[in-house]
């Protein structure tokens, strides 16, 4: 049973998603259980997810580095869809007595409109006028900026695992079965800043990413731990 103030949000959720039409999805998790935290979900075709999915690699980003105390929500970052679609996404942190309870997400496929739009354009001007001078791209900084981090979207544990690991590879360049022991230790640290472990079962799911043993993991993060005493 979800916490009674969030019981509330789950007919706005719906009515939202009614509201505002089938390219908005809005979503709402319980971090009560952050593995299963979507509890309830309108218009989850934009990102392919169900009731359950677990908490997005930016949900677990913003609970490790405490955004919400300063912020009552977070407004118009880049996501991707399970099918490669880029949303436009938007926060809100539900908090009861100062602590966080839940999050109210809403995320825009703007697709169609950008592919009209494009159209139009290119009517005026069949050059390469319109690449070079209009940037459909949300804007970054003010009070409340876009999260660093491009939101993805997933039903499973493994798969945020997966694709956290992923991010890590590419961004040092090389593949796993390649990694040296520094490389893991740093990759492992980029993980856990990012919140990855707050998910039970993250740690198995990392280590076949890595493919290294979960002891091995482990001891990555008791020697992280360590170096940050």
């Amino acid at each position: 049973m979800a916490n009674p103030l969030l019981q509330h949000y789950i007919k706005l959720t719906e009515f939202l998603g009614q509201a505002l039409g089938p390219d908005y999805e809005v979503a709402l998790h319980d971090l009560a259980d952050k593995n299963r935290s979507i509890i309830a979900i309108a218009n989850n075709h934009v990102s392919g997810r169900e009731v359950g999915a677990p908490l997005t690699n930016v949900a677990l980003q913003s609970l490790m580095d405490k955004s919400y105390e300063t912020q009552d929500y977070r407004l118009h970052y880049r996501g991707v869809s399970a099918a490669g679609k880029t949303l436009r996404s938007s926060t809100l942190f539900i908090k009861q007595n100062g602590k966080l309870i839940g999050m109210l997400c809403i995320n825009f496929d703007d697709s169609r409109y950008q592919a009209l739009s494009g159209d139009i354009l290119q009517l005026c001007h069949p050059d390469g006028f319109v690449l070079s001078n209009f940037n459909a791209d949300p804007p970054s900084g003010g009070a409340h900026a876009a999260a660093a981090t491009t939101e993805s979207f997933h039903n499973s544990i493994d798969a945020v695992a997966g694709d956290a690991v992923s991010r890590e590879l590419t961004r040092l360049g090389v593949s796993a079965d390649r990694l040296t022991p520094d490389e893991r230790v740093q990759i492992i640290a980029s993980l856990e800043a990012g919140g990855i472990f707050l998910l039970k079962g993250a740690v198995k799911d990392v280590a076949d990413a890595l493919h290294c043993s979960q002891a091995s993991v482990y001891r990555y993060l008791s020697q992280i731990k360590k170096d940050d005493v």
